[in-house]
């Protein structure tokens, strides 16, 4: 069954990682799928065309999230391309992780753009879209990281708790026109980036977590499958862990 079966779905930050495991599972399950990339212009053109192979409606966009007229013009265009709007992924993120008394004003700027900033831009120009059609389901990628704190990542954590708490104030202001806002928190999920830590570090990670392992792409995807879908269509306002048992 493809619960995502006609619905047009814009996944900021594509090209790898989480995002680009909710692009491939998206296109699984029948959505039509536009993304973004920035500086992964090769990974953003091999994802656009692996997911057209498979008989997906697909269209990869460089544009920067973090920019504010970049955004709207995003959500235009994908409009005009597709002919509509129904799920928004907000997933673009970076780190640049040190200890806040070694912190740059530069680091600390960048990550919140990125971060935070990006999806107060695009939520803005979609919910325009998802308000004329009454209908909307707008999924916005935070962290465990975000609930609890972490040394050395002042500003991811700022970021990420600040997606929460936006992630709720627009449930509550776009409830009555059916348009839905939730987050899901991934705790330690493998990806490229943690394939470069130590293996050590890594296997101590994994055993502190109940379920003894790393969660993957897919699993952050699947979640965000049933957010996206009619089948979650009376939640909203809540931030979904998808961390092992983490925070448990």
């Amino acid at each position: 069954m493809k619960v995502l079966e006609g619905k047009t779905a814009l996944i900021t930050g594509a090209s790898k990682g989480i995002g680009r495991a909710i692009a491939q599972k998206f296109a699984d399950m029948g959505a039509n799928v536009a993304f973004t990339y920035l500086s992964s212009v090769e990974k953003g053109q091999a994802l656009e065309n692996e997911l057209s192979q498979n008989g997906a409606k697909v269209k990869g966009f460089r544009s920067d999230a973090s920019d504010f007229k970049q955004a709207e013009q995003l959500v235009e265009d994908v409009v005009k391309e597709f002919g509509k709007l129904d799920i928004l992924v907000n997933n673009a993120g970076i780190t640049r992780d040190g200890l806040l008394m070694r912190m740059t004003e530069e680091n600390w700027d960048a990550v919140i753009n990125t971060n935070l900033k990006s999806v107060f831009n695009l939520t803005k120009a979609a919910t325009k879209h998802m308000m004329r059609a009454k209908t909307g389901s707008i999924i916005n990628i935070t962290s465990v990281v975000g609930i609890k704190g972490n040394a050395g990542q002042a500003n991811y954590a700022a970021s990420k708790a600040g997606i929460i708490g936006f992630t709720k104030s627009v449930a509550l202001e776009l409830g009555s026109r059916n348009i839905r806002s939730n987050a899901i928190a991934p705790g330690f999920i493998e990806t490229e980036m943690t394939g470069e830590l130590d293996a050590a570090v890594v296997e101590g990670w994994k055993q502190a977590i109940p379920l003894k392992r790393a969660g993957s792409g897919e699993d952050i995807a699947n979640c965000a499958v049933f957010l996206a879908s009619d089948q979650s269509a009376y939640i909203t306002g809540q931030v979904l862990q998808v961390d092992g048992g983490m925070l448990t």
